[in-house]
């Protein structure tokens, strides 16, 4: 619940937290951290926000996935969202009569698209799955609840011709100058079992070259590009491949989960810490590409997140803020874009969601409601644009074009352990020496949604009146102002707890 607090209540009690520690023993037990404010410090681009992953591609029809689309917009301003199975049946694309004569029908694509971009948010096309009647026969069905279909064409001179026709209506629809600031990127996962050509890898390569020849014959200023894997595969294989045989590409994507294990990602044995994995495979990627002819290809992490399952000790608790935030500093200077998956529960690969908070992707709970990993979103967004100088696991310092410090810290607990409080006395050279400041909390007690969920009995299905009771726990509590003594803050934060601190210039 928003907390509403008194100026004074909340300077004595600030004042409290932040005043020099009394005992030599409780001082030691301080990380002290210096910042210099007047670092000239180092580009730093938002590439965690600026797409999301969603449910797939007829969701977006619906009321409450563009709700939620909109509230995530909200703390994030990110620009691009990427989905599943724009070619599913259901989306009505691609047939065929009963002489064999195919026709496009555009409607579903237009409304999913034109939704879209009247929230200020552009595709990043997955060009998947196969339609029924264009499928090898018989088609393979994937597991998903929608039951997308995953073979190769029965004829590649018709998924050529479809590929081509559909970024061409694009086109015409939207015109070049919007369309050729989107992403189009080849199938999902084909190295597992979103894809099921035979041998995999030989006849992705084919359905990559076929799509990406077929994107650029509609106009050659679309940008195509892939593997799209899971577990951080085929990157340096796959940019060979294309050298040697001139095929088209823009950038290169792939993916990687928290929980995902070293073996399918790196071929070892080693037991990597969920805040670590992550990171570990961009920089494969990262190096794979900058040792290939593409140097400067562009990299896009189009599915990432601390789970690849649903476990809600993870994705719908606190410990998505320090998780994300770690993640952050470790990633930065070597991606070029991340796709959280996902921004909503309003999602169906497992089926139809049955209680608000069982382990879903999203930021956003069912029926609107904002996780705890929202807040943390919302926090981040606020880091300034240049990243300064700061030594320190727990902490990244930035500087705003205002030229306000803002600064996230935490305390990162392994997921479903325990830990206790972690104090940090942060002193800020050249800056006054007693700044305003403002701090902002996620944790057990600070837009937490899941308290107020336990509290009421964990519902399974809440009624109207629980639902706003839950939306209105869950909005992040307004920010603590606090001052600087003498350049120095010292800041409690409790296990899996994210602060955001704001220093004026």
């Amino acid at each position: 619940m928003r907390t509403q607090i008194l100026k004074s209540l909340a300077a004595g009690l600030l004042l409290a937290a932040c005043a020099p520690v009394a005992h030599a023993a409780a001082a030691q037990q301080a990380t002290r951290l210096t910042l210099d404010a007047s670092a000239a410090g180092t580009p730093f681009p938002h590439f965690w926000e600026k797409i999301f992953g969603s449910g797939r591609a007829v969701l977006t029809l619906r009321d409450s996935y563009r709700r939620d689309l909109a509230a995530v917009k909200q703390v994030a301003d990110f620009d691009y969202v990427r989905f599943h199975a724009i070619f599913h049946d259901e989306a009505g694309l691609y047939n065929e009569d009963a002489h064999g004569n195919v026709t496009y029908n555009f409607s579903y694509i237009d409304q999913i698209y034109d939704g879209l971009l009247e929230n200020h948010v552009r595709p990043f096309v997955e060009l998947s799955f196969m339609p029924r009647q264009l499928s090898t026969s018989p088609p393979v069905v994937h597991p998903f609840w929608y039951k997308p279909l995953v073979s190769p064409p029965k004829d590649w001179k018709r998924w050529d011709a479809m590929i081509t026709a559909f970024a061409r209506h694009l086109i015409e629809r939207y015109g070049i100058n919007e369309v050729a600031q989107w992403y189009f990127e080849v199938w999902n996962e084909p190295n597992i079992d979103f894809w099921a050509g035979d041998p995999k890898y030989e006849t992705y390569l084919e359905l990559y070259t076929h799509t990406a020849r077929a994107v650029k014959a509609a106009n050659s200023r679309l940008r195509v590009g892939g593997p799209s894997t899971a577990q951080a595969a085929w990157v340096d294989r796959f940019l060979r491949d294309l050298e040697q045989r001139q095929i088209p590409i823009d950038f290169a994507s792939t993916h990687v989960y928290a929980n995902d294990t070293a073996d399918n990602v790196f071929g070892t044995k080693e037991d990597i810490p969920r805040d670590q994995m992550v990171c570990r495979a961009v920089k494969k990627v990262h190096d794979q590409i900058a040792a290939s002819a593409h140097p400067n290809l562009p990299l896009i992490f189009s599915e990432y997140n601390a789970s690849y399952m649903n476990e809600p000790e993870i994705t719908d608790t606190v410990y998505m803020g320090p998780w994300m935030a770690n993640t952050i500093r470790l990633c930065d200077g070597l991606v070029d874009v991340m796709a959280y998956w996902t921004f909503s529960d309003v999602f169906e690969e497992q089926g139809v969601v049955k209680t608000p908070f069982y382990g879903g992707f999203g930021l956003m709970a069912e029926r609107n409601i904002p996780k705890p990993a929202y807040n943390a979103f919302g926090l981040l967004h606020r880091l300034g644009n240049r990243r300064l100088p700061l030594d320190s696991d727990s902490a990244l310092a930035t500087r705003t074009q205002e030229g306000k410090l803002e600064i996230a810290l935490w305390n990162l607990v392994p997921a479903g352990g325990s830990g206790g409080e972690k104090t940090i006395r942060l002193h800020v050279e050249n800056t006054a020496a007693n700044s305003h400041a403002r701090l902002w909390r996620v944790d057990a007690d600070h837009g937490n949604v899941l308290k107020a969920f336990h509290a009421m009995g964990s519902p399974a299905s809440p009624n109207a009146e629980q639902i706003a009771e839950l939306r209105k726990a869950a909005r992040q509590p307004m920010a603590e102002p606090i001052e600087l003594q003498n350049g120095s803050v010292e800041i409690s934060i409790p296990a899996s707890g994210l602060v955001l601190l704001e220093i004026d210039k």
